[in-house]
C-alpha cells in the first residue's frame, strides 16, 4: 500500500469540491466542520451547507476554482469533467472520490468519541467493511477510556513543568495510569478527585525540585 495516515490542519484551507451530490455534500460538511473555506461547483446545495458558509458556483467556473483552491475534491458523476479537473490540478492536492488511486489524498471514514477521532481506511477495497469496523470499535471504547485521556492530558501538562526529559515523563505517566486509587476514581466517574490525587502525588514526589 502506497498510502500513509496523516492529519493536517484544515483551518482556513481553501477547498474546491466538484459535485453537489451525496458524496460531495459529505465532504463539504466535513471540511466546513473543521474550519475550511469551501466552494462547490454543481447544480444546487442544501441550506445547511449555505448556513455553514459554503459557496455554490457553476461548473463553467472550474478553472478559476482550481486556481483558487489548496485542495480539489473530485466528487461528480461526470467522468469527463472529473478527469478534466484532475488534469488541471497538477500543482494542487487532489482527492478523487470517484477513483481514490488517481488522487493524492484519501478522506477515510472517521468518527469521534469525546475528543478522540478514529479513522478507518481499507485501501479503498471495502467501504462496507470500513463501516462495520467502525461499529466494532465504537462498541469497545468506553467512557472510562475517554476520562483516562483527559487525565493523561492533565498529568502531562503538570509534568512538562517539572520533568524536561520526555522518556522520564512517559515513565511517570505509566505510573499514574497503573495507580489503583486513580483507576477506582475513574470507574466512579470522580474525575476532579482523580485530578486532585494526581496533583498531590506529583507534589509529593517532586517537592524538592
Amino acid at each position: 500500500m502506497d498510502w500513509t495516515a496523516l492529519y493536517f490542519k484544515t483551518s482556513g484551507l481553501k477547498v474546491f469540491i466538484l459535485g453537489t451530490g451525496e458524496v460531495a455534500t459529505r465532504r463539504a460538511n466535513r471540511f466546513l466542520d473543521h474550519g475550511a473555506v469551501v466552494k462547490l461547483a454543481g447544480n444546487s446545495i442544501d441550506e445547511e451547507l449555505l448556513n455553514k458558509g459554503a459557496e455554490l458556483h457553476s461548473t463553467d467556473e472550474v478553472d478559476e476554482l482550481v486556481g483558487w483552491c489548496d485542495l480539489a475534491v473530485v466528487a461528480s458523476g461526470d467522468k469527463e469533467l472529473c478527469d478534466y479537473v484532475s488534469s488541471i490540478s497538477d500543482e494542487k492536492l487532489v482527492n478523487r472520490a470517484d477513483n481514490p488511486d488517481l488522487g493524492d489524498i484519501i478522506v477515510p471514514t472517521s468518527f469521534n468519541i469525546g475528543d478522540v477521532e478514529i479513522s478507518i481506511f481499507t485501501g479503498a477495497k471495502s467501504p462496507l467493511m470500513a463501516r462495520q469496523l467502525r461499529k466494532k470499535i465504537q462498541s469497545v471504547i468506553t467512557e472510562e477510556d475517554i476520562l483516562e485521556i483527559e487525565l493523561q492530558d492533565y498529568s502531562r501538562s503538570l509534568l512538562k513543568e517539572i520533568i524536561p526529559n520526555q522518556k522520564d515523563r512517559r515513565d511517570y505517566l505509566y505510573r499514574i495510569f497503573e495507580d489503583e486509587d486513580i483507576q477506582n476514581l475513574i470507574k466512579a466517574r470522580e474525575i476532579d478527585k482523580a485530578k486532585a490525587v494526581i496533583c498531590e502525588l506529583i507534589k509529593e514526589d517532586f517537592n524538592d525540585t
